[in-house]
């Protein structure tokens, strides 16, 4: 054999070699891939829950160690309390989740007061920060309305309809329904509700003073209510009408101790 064979023989052989490892490496590439991206997505519990800004706006999952939201929600009973491992599984503490000292938590990170943070995240302020809550610039804050108490006047009493000479400090009342639908009626204290129909009228004798009467048509419309004193000691004559003007509807009637009558 010739010393070209040879060298021909010998390069043939190492390619042989070098392609033999290339045929069991590359399958164990996408394998370590494949088991890499498994391994990540089983992370239930990944670091950036535990890192600013994250630490202090993001709710860890439940079964996670709680992070600074987390603990001060819980503090303050705004969310219950989940279970979480006293002691991390080495597959969390081997991804950093857990185990990890306590670290200091600055209380007033600066993303507080950049853009979107300083105009979104002011609930979650830190407590006992004296920072101003930040707003944009050429917006005037709103006045403060002063108490409703400051602004309006009290209100004044109301002057009676009509006045009435009362007989030993009762009244007797004429009840006429004009109107061209039932009435009903009560005296409060006295009687119970009862029915006055269209065009009739009824006497509601010795009603002690003070005393209200009430009453509502049957078919929902408004009611008119006039008062007048009779000639006679301690008689009130009352008409219900009929009416379209809102501000003209009455639903009750009071009669005080000194005859004065009001209507609400």
């Amino acid at each position: 054999m010739n010393k070209n064979s040879q060298n021909v023989r010998k390069c043939a052989q190492l390619v042989g070699s070098i392609c033999g490892g290339l045929l069991i490496t590359l399958p164990a590439i996408p394998q370590a891939a494949v088991a890499q991206q498994t391994t990540s997505k089983l992370n239930p519990c990944p670091r950036i829950f535990y890192e600013e800004p994250h630490n202090n706006r993001v709710l860890v999952p439940q079964g996670c160690p709680p992070n600074a939201l987390t603990q001060r929600l819980v503090a303050q009973g705004l969310i219950p309390i989940s279970p979480v491992p006293s002691v991390p599984s080495p597959y969390q503490t081997g991804l950093g989740v857990g185990g990890e000292a306590p670290s200091a938590v600055n209380p007033n990170p600066s993303i507080l007061n950049q853009p979107p943070y300083n105009r979104s995240q002011g609930s979650l302020q830190p407590e006992g920060s004296m920072l101003p809550t930040p707003r944009e610039p050429g917006v005037r804050p709103a006045p403060t309305r002063p108490p409703s108490s400051a602004t309006q006047p009290p209100a004044q009493p109301q002057a009676p309809i009509t006045m009435i000479a009362l007989a030993n400090g009762r009244v007797n009342i004429r009840l006429v329904n004009d109107t061209g639908a039932n009435v009903t009626y009560q005296v409060i204290g006295d009687t119970p509700e009862r029915s006055l129909p269209s065009k009739s009228n009824v006497m509601l004798r010795g009603l002690t003073t003070p005393t209200t009467v009430t009453f509502h048509r049957q078919d929902g419309g408004l009611l008119r209510v006039t008062p007048q004193p009779s000639s006679k000691s301690g008689m009130l004559l009352v008409t219900l009408q009929q009416t379209t003007d809102v501000n003209q509807d009455r639903s009750a009637m009071r009669i005080q101790n000194n005859g004065s009558v009001f209507l609400n």
